[in-house]
């Protein structure tokens, strides 16, 4: 796990966020790497190393994948981190699929996207 990669899932996040967001996003979600709270660069990481492998353990098939089951696996890869790292989180953080907004459901997919042509 390194820190760049942490550097590669939080720039495809901003890039989503920016794209897919209705109107203005939150600070937070645009923040830069530098302003990225520890526990965030230790989870994009995290999560980077999960897609990274499983793309590779699948000799690459994972282009075969849909955009949803792609953003999915994602959204369920962050939800551990975030479960790891908080003992009580609002629920909107551990939202499942269905229940997030459509902004985030299509920039988990590009961040997978991202991370996959680049695996």
């Amino acid at each position: 796990m390194s820190v760049d990669q942490g550097r590669v899932f939080r720039e495809a996040w901003i890039a989503g966020v920016r794209k897919h967001y209705p109107g203005e996003p939150k600070a937070g979600y645009v923040a830069p790497w530098d302003e990225t709270p520890d526990w965030e660069r230790v989870s994009a990481a995290a999560v980077y190393d999960q897609i990274r492998a499983f793309v590779e353990t699948s000799g690459g098939a994972t282009s075969k994948l849909t955009r949803e089951q792609k953003g999915r696996f994602v959204a369920l890869c962050w939800i551990g981190q975030i479960f790891k790292h908080f003992p009580d989180p609002k629920p909107s953080y551990v939202a499942d699929w269905d229940d997030m907004p459509g902004w985030q459901q299509e920039t988990d997919a590009d961040i997978f996207e991202t991370i996959e042509q680049g695996a």
